[in-house]
């Protein structure tokens, strides 16, 4: 599963050829979550408000990368690394 992104302890991941709706994969001090495109938890649990808010923050900043990321793990194809948040 491609890394796309990782800061402040938080790594982000997708799945190629993964089924919708489009999401990402979190983990976060052992704590692993599904989140979708507007920062819902789908499954999993980070443990951290913290956390999720900075991912939240994250995905406002680059939801257009994440829908071209989307796209491309779904055609099985490389994805791009997203900057992280600072």
């Amino acid at each position: 599963m491609p890394e796309i992104s990782r800061f402040f302890g938080i790594v982000v991941r997708m799945f190629y050829d993964d089924h919708n709706p489009p999401h990402f994969h979190v983990e976060f001090g052992g704590k692993k979550a599904k989140i979708d495109f507007r920062g819902n938890i789908l499954i999993g649990d980070l443990g951290s408000k913290t956390a999720l808010k900075l991912v939240r923050e994250w995905i406002d900043l680059h939801q257009a990368e994440l829908v071209e990321d989307w796209e491309l793990v779904s055609a099985n194809k490389e994805v791009k690394k997203i900057q992280p948040l600072e």
